[in-house]
């Protein structure tokens, strides 16, 4: 799909055809509409392909009058056995002269955010500023997701105690493999911007960046550390966090066991004294009485009883 968006009197509204100044967002373009945005628009193919890559890695590349930027975003999901899973889908942004373009294979929520107007300042006339604030929205959700990871990782901590069931787990180390996908975009992301900012003493290898747009970029790369900071600081609590659960699970299913054995012992008590009188074979005392072994048993029962518990304690 093809969208066109445009920043008319401060607010961004969609227009129906390419006009200068304008954003095109595409999200999963058919065929058709692959080959419109390079024979059409001119887009570089290799460019577009890199762009609907899900393996794509974070970088900015130049060739002729087009610049890529491809940079990691935070994505959410909940699987069908309710675990709740976070990874992240590559975006690319291809700058031409006149336009800017955004470039996913499914839908980014940062994109909708920018569409339904809740990021604000929003000017797609002024390329390097649109772009600078769509990385300050990225940047912004992965810190929202961190959160989130951390809130999911605080419930779950509450159930530590009797847990004996694969879903805890399994959570645990889903949103433990998040943060280390998380970790590694950010840093990605950040080489990215880097890269930007190194432009502005390159004299515009890779985009134009005006004075105006200095502070914007300087408080995207803050956030992009910060973000890499709670990343780490997460990653490590939550590393700790797993193998105590396991730890848990490890010995609450020890208890299980230690009272499914002490329940077997006890129960193999009266099955062993029924057994030896009712052997004729043996001269066995007081076989002539039958309410004798019911006695016996009951007597060992509750001797090995006690001793199990008493020794349980210990």
């Amino acid at each position: 799909m093809v969208s066109y968006y445009k920043t008319v009197a401060n607010r961004l509204i969609e227009v129906d055809s390419l006009m200068p100044g304008c954003w095109i967002s595409v999200v999963d373009p058919t065929a058709q509409e692959r080959k419109m945005l390079i024979d059409d628009y001119g887009l570089d193919s290799d460019f577009l392909k890199s762009s609907l890559d899900e393996e794509e890695s974070s970088r900015v590349e130049q060739e002729e009058n087009q610049t890529l930027i491809i940079v990691d975003t935070a994505v959410s999901e909940v699987q069908k056995d309710d675990t709740l899973i976070f990874y992240t889908m590559p975006l690319g942004i291809i700058l031409t002269d006149h336009y800017v373009f955004t470039i996913s294979l499914r839908e980014n929520k940062v994109i909708n955010d920018v569409v339904s107007g809740r990021v604000r300042n929003i000017q797609t006339q002024f390329r390097t500023q649109f772009v600078l604030r769509l990385m300050m929205n990225i940047t912004a959700s992965f810190l929202v997701y961190l959160k989130q990871i951390d809130k999911t990782s605080s419930a779950m901590q509450r159930k530590l105690h009797g847990a004996m069931k694969n879903h805890e787990l399994i959570q645990m180390l889903e949103l433990e493999k998040s943060l280390i996908y998380f970790s590694t975009s950010l840093k990605s992301n950040d080489v990215t911007m880097n890269k930007i900012l190194l432009n502005k003493i390159m004299r515009g290898k890779f985009i134009k960046l005006y004075e105006e747009d200095q502070d914007l970029l300087e408080d995207v790369l803050i956030e992009l550390k910060q973000a890499q900071e709670m990343a780490s600081i997460y990653s490590g609590i939550l590393s700790g966090v797993v193998d105590a659960f396991g730890s848990v699970i490890s010995n609450n299913l020890n208890i299980v066991m230690w009272r499914l054995t002490m329940v077997t012992i006890i129960l193999a008590i009266p099955t062993m004294v029924y057994s030896f009188y009712g052997m004729n074979t043996l001269d066995l005392p007081f076989a002539e009485h039958t309410w004798f072994p019911t006695l016996l048993s009951l007597l060992l029962t509750a001797i090995v009883a006690f001793v199990l518990f008493k020794y349980k304690k210990k």
